[in-house]
């Protein structure tokens, strides 16, 4: 997947219900960019086992101490990787809008565009997913910020000026879980490519129910 745009120097706004995170100043902002750097860089290479918090430390150029101050774990780190990955995806949606002409087409192809570039990084795709299956509660913060993203990603998609009405909002989750589901089928080695698109599409169609 490559690289998404350096993020704000400030903390990842918190979920719905919860308040945000305090501000990062931009020395703790570029820290911050660092340990994530090394993170992916270890599990482009290495996939999930390939992450040791040494490493990224070291990697980073970060002291062991200062890097649990801002990941308590492995899994919170790599759960910030694929919030990070999803935030460079949704720019790029934002700049470059999918071109077909309904909805739903619109939002399988962005996410299908996604597949293609979890595609070319197998390895670190397999990290941020096995991440997400070890979070416990502990991470549920952090899992729920990938949760919004995936969802702002596939409202982009979408298109549309206005706020989604309900059932839009009920199809996205299910498109979200379609989404997760199918990219675990793919990394285990169930579902092609071609499998996991017509399940998109399928998913997609919801949008268009009244």
């Amino acid at each position: 997947m490559p690289p998404p745009a350096p993020p704000v120097p400030t903390a990842a706004a918190g979920p719905a219900g919860q308040p945000a995170d305090p501000p990062l100043t931009a020395r703790q902002a570029e820290r911050r960019r660092r340990i994530l750097r090394a993170a992916t860089g270890l599990a482009a290479r290495g996939g999930y086992e390939a992450v040791q918090m040494r490493e990224v430390a070291e990697g980073a150029q970060v002291a062991l101490g200062t890097l649990y101050r801002y990941f308590p774990s492995k899994v919170h780190l790599l759960v910030a990787v694929m919030l990070e990955q999803l935030q460079g995806l949704q720019e790029q949606v934002r700049r470059h809008p999918p071109a077909e002409r309904d909805a739903a087409s619109r939002v399988a192809e962005t996410l299908t565009r996604a597949f293609h570039a979890l595609q070319r990084e197998p390895l670190l795709a397999e990290a941020m997913v096995r991440a997400l299956s070890f979070a416990d509660r502990s991470v549920s913060a952090e899992v729920d910020r990938v949760s919004s993203a995936t969802g702002q990603l596939i409202l982009d998609a979408l298109g549309q000026s206005g706020p989604p009405t309900e059932s839009q909002r009920a199809a996205v989750r299910v498109i979200e879980h379609t989404w997760h589901s199918a990219l675990v089928s793919w990394l285990s080695g169930r579902a092609s490519i071609a499998e996991v698109r017509a399940d998109l599409h399928t998913a997609a169609r919801l949008l268009t129910l009244p």
